[in-house]
């Protein structure tokens, strides 16, 4: 439908771990659609990626509004709309429960639930979509409370998955006209903390690589020297700290090997500290946040990626990889067997360095002609199911549907 326009709401837009967003509204807005940028906060990390960096001029920033911006606009819904802003108001300390925390924070979501209803009254929008099940969603929620329009969320995990009743999850998908997974294991789990009767509201739609990794390629050889490549946010659930243990493993069996990190984050000390631990300076480097094109690179230029996590919902990286028909070490959680298998790279047993080791130090080993067959294999699976443009439309077209709108 040309001139449908929806409002993305997230929280923190754009980020160097969130282009596949930025890669989704590129097809939502191929489809003639309109949409407007909402970050709840400013990025806190610096945007290598120059299509990042265009972006953020686009981006309305919430928090970047004076204290008294927020104050005109909760005094507005007040006055002018008062039963609707208490309806929204019961729901906020509802959510909020019984904690003094928990009840500020909520009343913060109200505020800018506020502000965007004053933001959208100027310029309206038909649809708000809001990425991830945490406060954007909440937002969302009350925004619709307070008069705003209908909302859907897309859940992406874990986060959403460890804690769904204080995030009131299937309040949430009550109240949206729309809720996605980004894999059936999402979905499950979605299904699983929501009433039978809203589960047809429920679907999934997967993430998408960039275009530039769909393209044609040229051949491009994995090499023969034992290089792997890690690519992650250097936090806890990606169990980076169980892969430093494998290389040192891998290391004490005698394989020559090199590692590449390429990340940052809260973990960067604990992290370099276990590298100096295990004598592996020499082995393991850490190459900190890098633009798209420099992460291509270091994918191909290691015979795999890994990436050992505890905790996932579907990894973008993954499919960079595949795409690159470069094979995967990653471990068998949430929805990555959706994806990954031993024909295109190694599911392994989740918190095992020895499984791990074993995994990385056969990638080091095996002939070159058996790693490019699983990586062709997982290029053709990423070619069918992650093209970012298709499933950009998919999604689109079900949020079309959720108002009455129907395409052919």
């Amino acid at each position: 439908m040309p001139g449908f326009k929806i409002a993305y709401l997230v929280n923190a837009y754009p980020a160097v771990s969130h282009s596949f967003i930025r890669r989704e509204i590129d097809a939502v807005e191929s489809c003639s659609a309109k949409v407007r940028r909402f970050s709840v906060r400013r990025p806190n990390a610096d945007l290598p990626d120059q299509r990042d960096q265009e972006e953020l001029p686009q981006t309305t920033l919430l928090l970047d509004r004076n204290i008294g911006a927020f104050f005109i606009a909760v005094a507005n819904a007040v006055i002018f709309n008062l039963w609707r802003f208490l309806k929204a108001l019961m729901l906020a300390l509802r959510a909020g429960g019984a904690s003094p925390k928990s009840i500020f924070k909520h009343m913060a979501y109200l505020a800018e639930a506020c502000l965007l209803y004053r933001m959208l009254a100027k310029d309206p929008v038909d649809h708000v979509h809001a990425h991830f099940g945490t406060n954007p969603a909440m937002v969302a929620r009350l925004l619709h409370k307070l008069g705003g329009p209908p909302y859907s969320f897309t859940v992406h995990g874990p986060d959403e998955f460890d804690r769904p009743q204080a995030l009131d999850l299937a309040g949430k998908i009550t109240d949206a006209s729309l809720t996605v997974a980004i894999s059936s294991f999402g979905r499950s789990q979605l299904m699983r903390w929501s009433d039978p009767a809203h589960w047809d509201r429920i679907a999934i739609v997967r993430c998408g690589v960039d275009e530039s990794f769909l393209q044609p390629i040229a051949p491009q050889p994995i090499p023969a020297a034992p290089r792997l490549c890690c690519v992650a946010r250097l936090s806890a659930q990606k169990g980076l700290p169980l892969l430093i243990e494998a290389a040192a493993l891998i290391d004490r069996r005698g394989l020559d090997f090199h590692l590449t990190l390429v990340g940052d984050g809260e973990m960067r000390p604990e992290i370099e500290q276990m590298i100096a631990g295990h004598g592996l300076e020499a082995k393991v480097h850490i190459a900190g946040w890098s633009s798209s094109e420099a992460v291509r690179d270091h994918i191909l230029n290691a015979r795999a990626m890994v990436l050992p996590s505890f905790a996932e919902g579907l990894p973008v990286v993954i499919m960079e990889a595949l795409a690159l028909s470069r094979p995967v070490i990653a471990t068998a959680i949430a929805g990555t067997p959706e994806l990954v298998d031993e024909a295109c790279g190694w599911l392994i047993r989740a918190g095992s360095v020895e499984h791990l080791a074993d995994a990385m130090a056969e990638a080091l080993t095996l002939p070159v002609a058996e790693l490019q067959r699983r990586g062709a294999e997982g290029r053709r699976r990423v070619l069918e199911q992650h093209d970012s443009r298709i499933n950009g439309a998919h999604l689109l077209k079900l949020i079309e549907a959720s108002h009455g709108i129907n395409r052919p």
